[in-house]
């Protein structure tokens, strides 16, 4: 008899931290290897935690909603036995050390007097855990005071710990906690303002016929994911008429040819990204990031892909290194990750590292939009519906009015870096290389 330690999997290189949502076994149920033990939750998708190997669970090192950092033990389980045997261990018998260490972040109290005043840089992205985030959504703590309550967590990350007592202190009407700033000596100094007392919030009364819906846990994501990117970047959008008629001929005829040969349906998707793909080659500004004053141009162009999911969510998975696909590999990617999106099979490294994203909005019928920048991006494409619509041809004989495929596309782009210039010049380059598709194309 032995036992084996189960951990929190690693999720992707910039996810560190895991949300427990579900424990599907419990101490003394049997398992199986690959058996799915929890489900967990990060601020990119939801995942199961498989077993690593056959027993009986031992213990539950985490309870639900519980914020777990990558690599920490989350329970064990005892190999060579059955569940018919499982005594559980007694209440006083101490943790195991490595349970300890894991949880040495949220365990360690917050102690003003002894602990460096953390950095209050407003020009810094703060990150926040899904638990916390919950928290605040439900006690009605909106992002400015979130901003404002010091993180007793690792790189100063606001703590379960530290929402809790700022959500107590709140409703006993008690003074918010003032951060520190720092004189130009280096010295900590007092804000001279006045505390900022709270009294208790009074229930909102609504009149008249209404349904009241409580957000799930990704539309709570999706929120604060916009309005950040809002509060973040300067928002420009600027649009362009796209004559696409070439490409909806060329489509239509090799689809089914194409579906035969390769087995998968071909889609508008794929031929934009193609496009967009092309066209930031030229203008690599639009695959960068700004940090600070400093601007990161990503030289691997990871798109991805707004797809809306069967609950109304929206999620964002990246086809990686897109510039090295052709038409086929592109087509692949893209159905393939809209099917596990769709199905929730999404991997935690699908929804990261994109470095531009495209938006098909024309799929549920509109003609155009002003999207909002997937940060940390700084651009983000829009294409709308295809309609036909009678347009004015030029031609060396003279003009002549002819039924075309119109559709109009949109950029929005980060103002910080990008001018108006640039932005509409890498929005008619991509509607030129539409345009000028290539209707005898082979596949």
């Amino acid at each position: 008899m032995s036992l084996v330690d189960l951990v929190m999997p690693k999720l992707g290189e910039s996810i560190m931290e895991a949300t427990i949502l579900k424990w599907h076994k419990h101490p003394g149920d049997a398992v199986k290897e690959d058996e799915s033990v929890l489900d967990i939750a990060t601020d990119k998708v939801d995942s199961e935690v498989p077993s690593t190997s056959d027993g009986v669970i031992e213990e539950l090192l985490y309870k639900e909603n519980d914020v777990v950092p990558i690599g920490a033990v989350i329970a064990k389980i005892r190999t060579n036995s059955n569940a018919s045997v499982y005594q559980p261990q007694p209440a006083s018998q101490p943790v195991q050390q490595e349970y300890e260490e894991a949880k040495l972040i949220e365990e360690v109290p917050y102690q003003p007097t002894n602990t460096p005043p953390v950095s209050t840089n407003k020009s810094a992205i703060r990150f926040y855990s899904p638990l916390v985030l919950n928290i605040a959504a439900s006690e009605g703590v909106t992002m400015s005071e979130l901003e404002n309550i010091p993180g007793t967590g690792q790189d100063g990350r606001v703590s379960k710990k530290d929402i809790l007592n700022y959500v107590e202190n709140k409703k006993g009407g008690q003074p918010a906690v003032v951060s520190h700033q720092s004189s130009e000596n280096g010295q900590p100094t007092t804000d001279n303002r006045q505390p900022v007392t709270f009294s208790s919030q009074l229930p909102t009364t609504y009149t008249g016929n209404v349904e009241i819906i409580e957000m799930d846990r990704m539309r709570k994501m999706i929120a604060k994911h916009m309005v950040d990117s809002i509060h973040t970047s300067a928002h420009v959008t600027s649009f362009a008429e796209c004559d696409v008629t070439s490409l909806v001929l060329w489509r239509e005829k090799i689809k089914k040819d194409f579906e035969k040969r390769e087995g998968e349906k071909i889609t508008f998707t794929p031929l934009f990204i193609e496009a967009i793909v092309k066209c930031i080659k030229k203008y690599p500004l639009l695959s960068s990031s700004v940090e600070g004053d400093k601007i990161i141009i990503k030289k691997d162009l990871n798109i991805g892909m707004a797809t809306a999911l069967p609950t109304g969510n929206l999620i964002v998975p990246v086809i990686k290194n897109a510039d090295q696909l052709n038409l086929v590999g592109l087509t692949k990617q893209v159905n393939n990750l809209a099917n596990a999106a769709r199905s929730g099979k999404l991997k935690p490294d699908d929804t990261i590292g994109g470095t531009f994203t495209l938006s098909n909005i024309g799929g549920f019928g509109s003609i155009m939009g002003t999207p909002i920048i997937n940060q940390p991006q700084v651009a983000i494409m829009a294409v709308g519906a295809i309609k036909k619509r009678p347009m004015v041809i030029e031609t060396p004989q003279g003009d002549s009015i002819a039924i075309r495929h119109i559709m109009y596309i949109s950029l929005s782009y980060d103002h910080r870096i990008i001018d108006g210039a640039l932005g509409s010049t890498f929005l008619n380059a991509v509607s030129k290389e539409l345009e000028h598709f290539d209707v005898n194309r082979s596949i």
